[in-house]
């Protein structure tokens, strides 16, 4: 039996839909209301929190393999410690019940985040990890913390695999994480950046941890990224895929430390989550490249799929979803 966390989320329902599709037997834990997904009534869905022992250790039972997609993704200063307790300690009580009850192996989904994404001369790899001076996010100090709880494990005997996918699409919830990228470009949102980041298919997100799974890889981390682009590049592909106009205007440095802390204002008046803050600002403006050669000399029949078809398939996805023209 396979047991899966963050099931509700974009990688976590996607991997549910793959192994249901082999037939496998999943168990996977909800909080408050039963994602609804295709496949979704084969699961064996048990109620918990990662921050409930009790309950996670009952949805726990019985399972041989385990895959920890769950994690808070915030960017709002008032989320930080929230965030990093979710992830750290979440992280931590997987873990711990995964060597109490001898698991065969725990595939964890970590994020480039965790290895310091803020670095301009040099591409990121494996090697590398989070310091205060390579990072500009709290998420990404979290998935760093939440690293060390895995590579804990190992140190006590789990066998554990990491993946840290750079940002995921795929047809989720496009009013929040990489997916509210679709829609702002299917919104017409105007301004682009200069930053470059990596980018990767939901698909091949949930490929390479299968095969993790069902290899004899133990102790080791990896870099799931197909490309790398400019978000210009990124939004005008979306925009053209909708049929909308792309992005035209520039976003300055100058112009996006006025808008963050314009949205900072107003969030404090309203009360409404920030569409900007400083740590999105920092990593739109940043270009920065992910070196993805660890996974393939691994895995050399593992073949990315082109960003191109991904965001052509994303789109009429969620133009199905939304009943968009």
């Amino acid at each position: 039996m396979i047991f899966v966390t963050g099931a509700s989320g974009l990688v976590g329902s996607h991997l549910i839909q793959s192994l249901l599709a082999k037939n496998k037997a999943v168990t996977a834990l909800y909080r408050k209301e039963i994602p609804a997904f295709e496949g979704a009534e084969k699961v064996k869905w048990m109620a918990g929190d990662l921050l409930d022992i009790v309950s996670l250790e009952q949805a726990m039972e019985g399972a041989r393999q385990v895959y920890h997609c769950a994690a808070i993704v915030s960017f709002v200063p008032s989320q930080a410690a929230r965030m990093i307790k979710a992830n750290q300690e979440g992280t931590a009580n997987v873990v711990n019940l995964c060597i109490e009850k001898k698991i065969d192996k725990l595939v964890f989904v970590s994020s480039v985040a965790a290895l310091g994404r803020i670095r301009e001369d040099v591409a990121i790899d494996e090697t590398m990890s989070w310091t205060a001076a390579t990072s500009n996010s709290v998420y990404g100090q979290s998935k760093y913390l939440a690293e060390m709880e895995v590579w804990r494990g190992m140190g006590e005997g789990l066998n554990v695999a990491i993946v840290n996918p750079v940002i995921i699409f795929g047809a989720g919830d496009w009013t929040k994480g990489s997916s509210e990228i679709f829609k702002s470009a299917y919104e017409q949102f105007p301004w682009y950046t200069n930053g470059v980041s990596g980018f990767v298919d939901v698909l091949d997100v949930i490929d390479a941890m299968q095969w993790l799974m069902d290899s004899p890889i133990t102790g080791q981390r990896y870099v799931i990224s197909a490309e790398n682009l400019s978000y210009q590049t990124v939004f005008t592909k979306i925009a053209q895929a909708f049929n909308k106009r792309p992005p035209h205007r520039k976003v300055t440095p100058l112009l996006a430390a006025i808008v963050w802390r314009l949205e900072a204002l107003k969030g404090m008046i309203t009360g409404k989550t920030p569409l900007l803050t400083k740590e999105t600002a920092a990593t739109a403006q940043a270009v920065v490249h992910f070196n993805n050669a660890k996974f393939l000399e691994a895995f050399p029949n593992f073949k990315y799929r082109e960003m191109d078809s991904t965001i052509n398939r994303v789109c009429a996805e969620l133009k199905e979803q939304h009943h968009l023209a």
